[in-house]
């Protein structure tokens, strides 16, 4: 293990500060060290193996993919890209897909087509966007213009401009801002990076209201939370609120790297046209058979009411490990996307947990974020709580 760490530590650019694994395997929501050391996982990914490790038929499904052919480009089509981009419409409800590399593409997207829409309404480049405080969104250029953390910002700034930033939940920090220039919300149904926060359904549902009424798009991140996450496809689908534009990843391709922007006809049909967005790999047919099969084994599944079954038994647990344990102040979350703040580092739970066979992640300085493979039963629930108990009383 030593020698990999060492190697890595070596060649890799410095901006992870990884913790002293060498994962080899994984198996259903478990991973294995290179030194055949056992971890639960209630990480997956950072929410990205919703359907876990090893799982037979979506490795065979890339198998078979890899056989006939990896990549085409988009100046063709391929069948699993079409096939896709249905199969993903149908889960979003929406009318049209662009299919990305990564979340922090789908946001770039998103906030393209939203600064396109508005220049096509009076020609026009000075538009505004209102995201959110405490907010994450990626770590590309436009994405961070739109990320909620001034610390995240700041080495990096001037950013693309004319962002403005609003207090989540709540609504008249929203109007405040909003004015002739704004031309679109952005912003996570579910705040994940900031501390895992929900959003209040008055609140998601006065934004809609308020972009309907003023005539701006609204985005909503569903990287994170979305994909059967919150025990519902779509997060947004709990408020009975649609977005004009959703932004998707993580889950979508159980550990291939793809996301995609979707949004309603009316959108499409009034932003881009061919030259203003391009990929090279988005959409290939390796990234978009793994779509496929996720999807179809959502569907056959019924991973979103496993998750809402589910739901309960976690988040006893969870509120268990609080009440007996003072350094826990809270418990909150959404589905398989939980949190628990401490009073204390989380990067010390995070460590005790490891050394007890337990991974897990933090969502800022003392949140300790649980979010497992979507696919967990509750005797995993079961073995997390001892696991995460006893991390919690070394700490």
């Amino acid at each position: 293990m030593n020698k990999y760490i060492e190697l890595g530590d070596e060649y890799l650019l410095h901006t992870y500060n990884r913790f002293p694994v060498v994962i080899e395997r994984g198996d259903g929501v478990r991973l294995f060290d290179d030194e055949g050391k056992e971890y639960l996982d209630f990480a997956a990914g950072i929410a990205v193996y919703g359907l876990g490790y090893g799982n037979r038929e979506f490795n065979e499904a890339l198998k078979r993919q890899i056989d006939k052919i990896m990549h085409t480009s988009n100046l063709y089509y391929n069948e699993p890209c079409c096939l896709a981009s249905k199969e993903v419409c149908d889960a979003a409800k929406m009318d049209r897909v662009f299919f990305t590399n990564s979340g922090a593409e789908a946001i770039e997207g998103a906030v393209k087509t939203a600064r396109k829409y508005a220049y096509l309404k009076d020609g026009s480049t000075d538009h505004n966007i209102i995201a959110m405080e405490h907010s994450f969104h990626g770590r590309t250029m436009g994405a961070l213009s739109v990320t909620g953390n001034a610390h995240y910002r700041e080495a990096f700034e001037p950013g693309i401009g004319n962002v403005k930033f609003a207090t989540f939940n709540d609504l008249d920090s929203v109007k405040a801002l909003i004015d002739d220039k704004t031309c679109a919300v952005i912003m996570e149904t579910v705040q994940g990076e900031g501390g895992i926060h929900p959003s209040d359904e008055e609140f998601i549902k006065g934004v809609r209201k308020l972009c309907d009424e003023k005539g701006l798009l609204l985005i909503l991140d569903e990287i994170q939370c979305g994909m059967g996450r919150t025990g519902y496809m779509f997060a947004f689908e709990k408020y009975g609120v649609k977005p004009d534009i959703v932004t998707i990843a993580k889950a979508l391709g159980n550990g291939v790297p793809v996301g995609a922007f979707a949004m309603k006809e009316a959108v499409a049909e009034n932003s881009m046209v061919p030259g203003d967005h391009g990929t090279t790999y988005g959409g290939n047919p390796f990234a978009c058979a793994a779509v496929l099969e996720v999807l179809r084994q959502f569907k056959e599944r019924d991973i979103v009411s496993h998750v809402r079954e589910l739901t309960p038994a976690l988040e006893a647990a969870l509120d268990e490990l609080k009440d007996k344990h003072g350094i826990v102040k809270d418990r909150r979350g959404a589905g398989f996307m939980q949190a628990l703040e401490l009073d204390c580092s989380v990067t010390d739970v995070i460590n005790r947990a490891r050394e007890n066979g337990l991974l897990v992640i933090s969502a800022g300085a003392n949140i300790l974020r649980l979010v497992p493979p979507l696919v967990i039963e509750k005797d995993d629930i079961e073995n997390m709580k001892i696991r995460l108990d006893k991390a919690l009383s070394e700490s």
